[in-house]
């Protein structure tokens, strides 16, 4: 049976807390002693940039792993946190949803690449591009759960029903066991009455599924990425970083680990 479970952080919007999401809960997951990895499936690379890693001195990423079937163990790299690993991201993945039209299994080739490493980690989270092409079907056939950030902003449902009927297609199609795992509030201004409306509107539609932890909007939580660390190891007294570390918890908690 394989070890890990694998984490699609999915939604097609862009500058909804993705990026920062998988990397501040892949990092609460690792220093709570979960064994994480994080693959940047976003051509942007925020993930990438975001743990410090400089692309320009990376060796394999996850272009490598997608269209020359090199080893995942082969692409995987350490972080600065321990037991955090990253599938690094180039701008060479922009040209990789093109390259995958012609290839045999191209829905699959995420998930083909991780089959070797699924063992050796607790949590594998895939950061997904702020699109619904290629590489987000491959992110989404790789994976058990889908993880949705919704930032607490107008129009924040606006395109979400959209990508339920893409991720419910991919069950249809591709992926029978995928499950939409959670939904979490990004950005969050306590002080404006639209967020707390946002917050409202999102707990009546989605219910149990959205988690109790709200990420707050903080300026040294968009600092973070800049000094290439998790909030947690840049500023862990900070409002961003406790919600970070709370989510790790109730996310723990939903998959049974204490």
């Amino acid at each position: 049976m394989p070890n890990a479970t694998v984490v699609a952080v999915a939604n097609q919007k862009g500058g909804v807390g993705k990026s920062t999401t998988a990397i501040n809960l892949g990092a609460g997951l690792a220093f709570q002693g979960e064994r994480v990895l994080l693959v940047d499936l976003d051509p942007q690379g925020n993930t990438t940039s975001g743990l410090g890693v400089d692309r320009s001195a990376i060796k394999h990423s996850t272009y490598d792993l997608l269209v020359d079937d090199i080893a995942a163990e082969d692409v995987i790299e350490p972080s600065s946190v321990r037991d955090l690993f990253l599938v690094p991201a180039t701008v060479d993945l922009a040209g990789a949803e093109i390259e995958l039209v012609s290839m045999f299994s191209r829905e699959h080739r995420l998930e083909n690449a991780l089959k070797t490493v699924v063992d050796d980690y607790d949590f594998i989270l895939i950061d997904s591009p702020p699109s619904l092409g290629l590489l987000t079907i491959n992110g989404l056939t790789a994976a058990d759960e889908v993880l949705i950030p919704i930032q607490c902003e107008y129009y924040a449902l606006e395109g979400v029903g959209q990508l339920i009927r893409n991720i419910q297609l991919v069950q249809t199609s591709l992926n029978p066991q995928l499950d939409v795992e959670g939904v979490v509030l990004t950005m969050y201004d306590g002080r404006t009455t639209l967020s707390k409306q946002v917050t409202r509107e999102v707990r009546d539609h989605f219910g149990e599924t959205a988690y109790k932890t709200v990420i707050p909007r903080t300026v040294r939580l968009s600092e973070a990425p800049s000094q290439g660390e998790p909030i947690e190891a840049y500023d862990r007294m900070n409002r961003g970083a406790i919600a970070y570390r709370e989510l790790a918890s109730e996310f723990r908690r939903r998959h049974g680990r204490t």
